[in-house]
């Protein structure tokens, strides 16, 4: 691997890491915290919805983009020809 396509391989990274970091901020701080008055008036499952992003949906969200992020990093991981296959 030559320089040029570690220091490309590494942006890539840091940019995805950066924006699903970015998701999971906004959904756990701002829709748990931030926005919660205005959430709480929709109803999911019987609980306010604020309520429900702040105990069990940024969790989610979390899980979520792990298994999201684990799937990019294996595309981009083929694409720079440094795959486990």
């Amino acid at each position: 691997m030559t320089q040029d396509n570690r220091a490309g391989y590494w942006r890539a990274n840091l940019r995805l890491l950066i924006i699903l970091l970015m998701i999971w901020f906004s959904v756990s701080y701002g829709f748990g915290i931030l926005l919660v008055e205005p959430l709480n008036a929709i109803m999911l499952g019987g609980y306010p919805l604020g309520f429900w992003f702040a105990q069990q949906g940024s969790i989610y969200v979390f899980v979520v983009l792990i298994f999201v992020y684990a799937g990019l990093m294996n595309r981009l991981d083929k694409k720079y020809h440094v795959s486990e296959d």
